[in-house]
Formats: structure tokens, C-alpha cells, sequence
């Protein structure tokens, strides 16, 4: 497989990655408090939801560089990229992603696309409700994937 220098690279990279997308965990925790009775807040958690997903998207974009398993059909990049990312690749890498742990986050992806085209729409609590809750189970479940990931990854040298 890959040599020791870039796999310990790529390790790096996702380990600044994850610190990455704790922050917007974190900034998401403290954006819930109030929703209901605030729009700006309720904006706000909407514009760090989307965040939350685009740095899951910046991890996926540092595993299928390193691998260059790169996505072709532009128009369908962002489910392609994630889709990608719970793939076993025979003799390229692990996936990264379990099954489950795909289908929260492309509840994410969705919400990222419906956000940054939703240019007159009111964002409701109702809406963004179901969204946190599968945020909340998406924290609880990708470093665990992500740990057997690099955990394949350094059995394989």
C-alpha cells in the first residue's frame, strides 16, 4: 500500500480535520439554546448545520486525494464524494464511513443543498429539528468509524 511517510500525512490531516468539525459541534451546541424564540438564532444554527457538513465534505476530499479516487460526474459531486466515502475499495482503502453513518450524513448533504439554495425561504424550527437529531446521532457515531478507518489503514503497511 502507501508508505509510512504519507500514510502518517494523511493521519495528520484528518486528525486537524476532526478538531475542525468539533468546533462546529461545539458552535452548534451553543447556537440550539434560544432557537425557538430567536430567527437570527435559528439562522444561525441553519448556516453552522451547513458548515457541520462541509467540513465532513473537506475530510472526504482529504481521503480521496490521498487515494485519488477523485469523483468524475461533477453535477453529482457532493453525493458521489459521500457515497464514495463508504465504499471498501479492494486494494485501494477502506471505507471510511459505515452505512449507517452515510445515510446521517446524507440528511446533512441535503439540508447543506436545500440551505445554500433556499435564498427565499423562512427556515422554521421545524424543520431544522429532525436535522439536529441526526446530528446528534452523527456525533455519536463517526470518529468510531473514522478510528477503524486509520486503524485499517495502519494494519495495511
Amino acid at each position: 500500500m502507501e508508505n509510512k511517510i504519507e500514510i502518517n500525512i494523511l493521519k495528520s490531516e484528518i486528525a486537524a480535520q476532526l478538531k475542525t468539525i468539533e468546533v462546529i459541534f461545539t458552535d452548534i451546541d451553543a447556537r440550539r439554546k434560544g432557537i425557538k424564540k430567536s430567527k437570527i438564532r435559528l439562522e444561525s444554527l441553519a448556516y453552522k448545520i451547513h458548515n457541520l457538513y462541509c467540513a465532513f465534505e473537506d475530510l472526504f476530499q482529504i481521503v480521496a486525494r490521498h487515494f485519488e479516487n477523485q469523483v468524475d460526474d461533477i453535477s453529482k459531486y457532493h453525493k458521489e464524494l459521500l457515497k464514495r466515502m463508504s465504499l471498501n475499495i479492494e486494494g485501494v482503502r477502506p471505507a471510511l464511513i459505515s452505512e449507517d453513518t452515510f445515510k446521517l450524513l446524507d440528511e446533512l448533504r441535503a439540508f447543506r443543498h436545500f440551505f445554500r439554495h433556499a435564498y427565499n425561504y423562512e427556515i422554521r424550527y421545524q424543520k431544522i429539528k429532525p436535522i439536529l437529531d441526526c446530528i446528534d446521532q452523527v456525533r455519536h457515531v463517526y470518529k468510531t468509524d473514522i478510528h477503524r478507518f486509520i486503524k485499517e489503514i495502519d494494519n495495511s503497511l
